[in-house]
This record gives C-alpha cells, structure tokens and sequence, in this order.
C-alpha cells in the first residue's frame, strides 16, 4: 500500500498557512489538474483527487487539528477516508469549483444526462458503555434508494434513451435578458436536468433508484465516544445516470455505565471502604473494564482520596495505549453497632481526646520552646 504525502505538502504550503492561502493554493492545482483540462489522463487524475483530499482535512479547522496532532493514522481513526471518486469530490466542492471556475460540480455522462452523485444517509447507534470502550460489530438495516438495475440509473425504459431538454436547449438554464442585466434560472420543465424522459422506466417510473432495505455491517473501532462518526463510503443512496452512491454516516450515542464514569480515555469510580480499611489499610478487590483486580489501601486513607490503576481505561481512538482508571475511595460511617462495638469506639474517642489534650497542653507550657521562653521573660519584666 502507497504512504499518503503530507498534505502541506500536496498543497504546496507551510503549516502555519492560514485559509486564504490553502484555498489559494488548492485553486491553482485544481485548476491545473481539473480531468475536464486533462481528458484520458490517469496521472492529472489522481493529483486532483490528491489535491482535493489535501484540501477538505486542511479547510476544516478540526480535521486539521487531528492531522497536526496525529497524521493520516489520527483521521483514519476519526472515520475520514478520503473520496471515493470524481462525483464525491464535485459534490463535496460544487460551490467552490462555481467560485473558483464559473461552473458547478456536476458532470454530464457521454450521452449528455447529468450525472449525479446519491445523497449520504445518517444512521444513529447507540451502544453499550464496554462496546464502545473496546470496540465491536454491528449490523444495522437502512433504508434507502438504490440505483435501478432495470435502466442503470438512466430513468428510461429499457433500449430507450433520455433527450435533450427542447426548452433549454440541454444546458438546464434558461436565461432571460431584461435590459442589460441577464438572468440565468433553473429551467422548470427539466429541473435543471438537461434531458427528459419521454419513456420511463417501468420498475422505477423514471426516477432512476428504487427503495430498499439492507443490512449493513458496521465495524466499531476501539474508543468511541458521544459524538463519535463513522463514515461507510458508498453505503448511501444510488447516484444517478451513472453516477456513484452516496456515503452512510453512523453516529455514535453511548449508554451511561451504572459504576463506571468516562474522563476522556480515563475512567472514574467511587470504592466504598470501612472506617478500619481506611485506618490499617487493606487490600480489595475492585472492578475494572477487563475484569476484576487487587487494590492496595494505605494506611491512613481518608475520605476522597484517589488511586491510579495505569492502563485500565478505555482504549486510545488513536491507537496508541489505554487510559487509566482513577479509584476515588468513599469512607462509609459504620451503623448498628453492637454494645462491645460501641465500647471500643467510646475507648478509641477517649484516646484520641486525650491524645490531642496533651498536645495542646504542651504548647501552653512551652513544649515547642518558644511560649516557655517568652513568659519567663514577662514574668521578669514584671519582677
């Protein structure tokens, strides 16, 4: 498999380049490259597809952050696959190429219909909190419109083909001329088509796609998040008059866990303990996304301190190692006491009382050096 070029590089900018001057430079290749300046040429082809992709990931402010940050591999993972053709790039850029060169992204096919790339679809899955931490398959049915395999496409009956438009000429525009300003609108009898079917097709009455259902397989990477978006190239609807299908995206929802929290790729969990476990320490077991480990307590714990099990989080949607899981330990006030417990605790108050009494017993008499010193010295003074 072919390494991808640096994009920046594609594109012949710095990577500090700001819009104007990506879009800038985007315009002259295209320009050059355009297949309809290079017709039955293989390399001018691929440079504009090339250009084109360079193009949509540096125009976006958050598919470049992602290529800066982690390259080709980073998009991949956020479900940016590239073009899948011509028709993807001139339905992506039609109000760009319109900018840049006076005519839109749709192309017309050897026998002058237009040829038209199908609509992407949206699909929304919601998964399970440890399917998407660990990734996994699905299959999901959608229904769309799928090009007609009766006319391909084309809308005409079959050994029929389509004409051209008698009203516009073929060019899907009529203009009107009011003094010296003219006026180009959609014509109306061909919707801006060019061509009109004098003979539909009887399967899909001339529309050229047929409605269906299918069942697509869908392979959920490692990671995943609320808002995550896979993009299943040519799974959308049928293109028309030979053009290709749309895209299908997926978009990720995630159902709460009942013990787990997600922080980014960490994962946060609240671990009760007893008031003994706290004060001795003590080792417990405690639950994680791949099952159950130990976790030592110290001695001494108190109320919201935190523990770090490395590498128990969820999965990089980079590729690149897992989160950790963050123990928050909760003290739990003991209740229901029994009469020989109740004793003990009552001792252990006394103690404790009696521990901190002496203290402060010994900072009035100068236990820390200082208030000894400075009352002998009032006590002369006052001599």
């Amino acid at each position: 498999m072919a390494t991808k070029r640096c994009y920046y590089e594609i594109l012949g900018v710095e990577r500090t380049a700001t819009e104007a001057e990506i879009k800038a430079a985007y315009r002259k290749l295209a320009l050059r490259y355009h297949p309809d300046r290079n017709p039955d040429d293989p390399e001018a082809e691929e440079k504009f597809k090339e250009c084109a992709e360079a193009y949509e990931v540096l125009r976006d402010p958050e598919k470049r952050r992602i290529y800066d940050a982690h390259g080709h591999e980073g998009l991949s993972g956020a479900g940016f696959s590239g073009f899948s053709g011509f028709e993807d790039i001139f339905s992506s850029f039609g109000d760009i190429f319109e900018e840049f060169f006076g005519f839109g992204g749709r192309r017309r096919s050897r026998g002058g219909t237009r040829v038209q790339r199908g609509a992407d679809l949206r699909y929304d899955l919601t998964l399970e909190f440890v399917e998407a931490a660990f990734g996994t398959e699905r299959e999901i049915e959608v229904t769309k419109r799928e090009t007609c395999k009766t006319c391909g496409g084309s809308g005409c009956a079959p050994g029929t083909h389509p004409e051209a438009c008698r009203y516009c000429g073929g060019t899907g525009q009529i203009a009107r001329t009011e003094g010296f300003f003219t006026m180009r609108t959609t014509c109306p009898y061909c919707r801006g088509a060019g061509t009109t079917i004098s003979d539909p097709c009887p399967d899909c009455r001339g529309t050229g796609l047929l409605s269906v259902k299918k069942t697509v397989a869908v392979r959920i990477p490692p990671g995943v998040d609320n808002g995550s978006r896979l993009r299943l190239t040519g799974e959308g609807e049928g293109g028309v008059n030979g053009g290709p299908p749309g895209d299908l995206y997926v978009f990720i929802q995630v159902k709460a866990h009942d013990f787990f929290l997600r922080d980014g790729d960490n994962v946060v969990c609240q671990i009760p303990v007893s008031f003994v476990q706290a004060a001795l320490g003590d080792e417990i077991t405690v639950p994680t996304l791949s099952g159950e480990t130990t976790l030592k307590i110290k001695k001494g714990t108190q109320p919201g301190d935190v523990y770090t099990l490395r590498g128990e989080g969820i999965p990089s949607l980079k590729g690149r190692g897992r989160g950790d899981q963050l123990v928050q330990v909760l003290v739990k006030t003991p209740t229901g006491l029994s009469k020989k417990q109740e004793e003990l605790l009552r001792e252990f108050a006394r103690l404790e009382k009696s521990k901190f009494s002496n203290k402060v017993k010994s900072f009035f008499k100068g236990g820390d050096g200082r208030r000894k010193d400075a009352g002998d010295h009032d006590s002369k003074e006052n001599g």
